[in-house]
């Protein structure tokens, strides 16, 4: 049966049905490009340092240069990089993808233990770590020995500047334990030593795998999505092809906040923005709304990433309506669901429409976007971007028509190659005629838009019926004294589930009362919060994603 492309009427004036997957053969035949165009433009900056396209080629090949020459590593060697958005992590990155090896990116907030997990799993022969999670990294090494390349977050920084960084946050915030692992080199010393060797001629190709992106721990054990050069270059160029004539090569400034570990940054912000000689101006700890804040009040950008709560953390930090938004032209907002509270007082704020993104580690990341002239949010995740199709299946495989919800299937050339040495897994989310189950439940319009309705698995059955949590979130969140709130399903005997709302408060004499009253007013009865609790943070993921498992607590408090 051949599938109806509805959204292809939709498309935005210029943007084509498919892409040329065959544009480049891999992302550094990319990079060479830019570096080529853009050398003298800059291309990465961070603590009031930047680095040139034309700086990035060099230390890129210095890098590239050691993992080969030095440490003698082959083809298809995995090299990990565990650090936040700083200036190392680009040359990094690209030194190992020029080396012709695999980047398996780390989350430096990892315990040992999952550290050890990835390490082991993925066969790492090198990890690349900031000062700040040596000690991690020094539990490790202990078990499974591995080359290790450290650096200090000041280290590319200019003197005395750089030297003043590692100072302070070693001596006077505290922030870098003490930790002793024998054989470790210093980054610097990687680059000098990477120098002498000239970097052979390495014949990458669409199919090798660029990255292990490794998602899914939330609810198991963390599994490596191989992501191929083809795979990355695909979604790379289907989201450049949407943004259309809206980017300037050479004129872009694009606020990094999300980390270049996570990939939605990855794509969006350092591959997307890269190909058009654009500014990745990194921001390292996003966490710290004051000083994000003042960053932002020095920069003229014209494009920022985020999620939900990045969003409302930014538009509750004072002065961020002070800010310089004359330039800014493109806001897109993925990783979990925007909120309509958010998205209206973003546009209010800035008056740039915040534009509402879907996608998955297994795609790359992107598969949906909505188009960029939209003037207000929607609510939607878009249209299927070009050569991508989407579909919403039911649990029996059948594809189901316009309105029904059902899970949302994808399928183009962003789809990962698999599970990193786990093709049970694999076989689990990409069914046999190539369609990846994304395990959110979805619904599309007749116009092709499609909605999330919820993840699979976050779904309430209360009494029988469906509760998604994004509804009850969204409704919450227009409470005029809801800073934010997390919607889950707790064990309830009459109903199976009840509905319970943990809100952290703006106004803090915010009641449960008030908020059950106001639910009442815009919810149904079923979908009702019976229970109300208050606390002064949500529990999230690195990328500001709610832990809803977390808030899932056997104990029920007073309502």
């Amino acid at each position: 049966m051949s599938l109806e492309r509805p959204w292809l009427a939709e498309y935005p004036a210029g943007v084509p049905a498919e892409i040329d997957v065959n544009q480049y053969s891999s992302i550094v035949a990319m990079l060479e490009e830019s570096i080529a165009q853009f050398r003298d433009r800059p291309a990465f900056s961070n603590l009031g340092k930047q680095i040139t396209y034309g700086e990035l080629d060099r230390l890129s090949q210095q890098f590239a240069g050691y993992l080969l020459g030095e440490l003698k590593l082959k083809k298809g060697d995995r090299v990990a990089i565990m650090m936040p958005n700083c200036l190392q992590y680009p040359v990094a990155l690209f030194g190992v993808l020029r080396a012709g090896l695999t980047v398996v990116n780390t989350n430096p907030m990892y315990t040992a233990r999952e550290l050890k997990h990835q390490l082991e799993d993925s066969g790492a022969s090198a990890i690349l770590v900031l000062d700040n999670f040596g000690h991690v990294v020094q539990q490790v090494v202990r078990e499974k020995p591995i080359k290790v390349i450290a650096t200090g977050l000041g280290d590319m920084l200019a003197f005395p500047k750089g030297a003043v960084v590692n100072f302070v946050l070693k001596y006077v915030k505290k922030m870098v334990p003490d930790y002793d692992i024998p054989g470790a080199i210093r980054f610097r010393d990687a680059l000098t030593l990477g120098q002498m060797h000239r970097l052979p001629e390495i014949d990458i190709l669409p199919e090798d795998i660029a990255f292990l992106q490794y998602t899914g721990g939330t609810t198991g054990v963390a599994k490596g999505a191989m992501l191929t050069h083809r795979n990355m270059i695909a979604n790379m160029l289907q989201a450049a092809t949407w943004l259309g004539d809206r980017i300037n090569p050479g004129g872009e400034t694009i606020i990094t906040a999300l980390p270049l570990y996570h990939i939605f940054a990855l794509t969006a912000n350092c591959l997307v923005f890269m190909r058009i000689g654009g500014l990745n101006h990194l921001i390292t700890n996003p966490r710290d709304m004051p000083g994000f804040v003042k960053e932002l009040k020095k920069v003229r950008f014209s494009a920022i990433t985020g999620v939900n709560t990045l969003f409302n953390g930014l538009l509750n930090t004072p002065g961020f309506d002070e800010i310089d938004f004359s330039s800014l032209k493109l806001t897109l907002g993925g990783g979990m669901a925007v909120q309509r509270a958010v998205a209206d007082r973003w546009k209010k704020v800035t008056g740039c429409t915040l534009i509402e993104a879907y996608g998955l580690t297994e795609t790359s990341p992107a598969a949906c976007i909505n188009p960029m002239d939209l003037s207000d949010y929607n609510g939607s995740i878009g249209l299927p971007i070009p050569s991508t199709d989407a579909c919403v299946k039911d649990d029996n495989g059948n594809t189901l028509p316009a309105g029904q919800v059902g899970e949302l299937c994808i399928k183009g050339p962003q789809v990962m190659k698999g599970y990193w040495q786990r093709p049970d897994e694999t076989a689990k989310v990409i069914d046999a005629d190539g369609w990846l189950h994304t395990g959110d439940m979805a619904k599309m319009d007749e116009r092709g838009y499609f909605y999330i309705v919820d993840r699979k698995k976050d779904m309430i059955l209360v009494s029988g019926f469906n509760v998604y949590p994004n509804e009850v979130e969204d409704v919450i969140a227009m409470m005029p004294g809801v800073l934010e709130v997390a919607a889950v399903g707790v064990p309830d005997e009459k109903s199976g589930e009840a509905v319970k709302v943990v809100i952290v408060r703006k106004d803090p004499n915010l009641t449960a009362e008030q908020v059950k009253a106001f639910a009442r007013e815009n919810l149904t009865g079923y979908k009702q919060p019976r229970y109300v609790e208050f606390r002064t943070e949500l529990p999230k993921t690195n990328v500001g994603k709610i832990l809803r498992r977390e808030l899932r607590e056997p104990s029920k408090p007073a309502a």
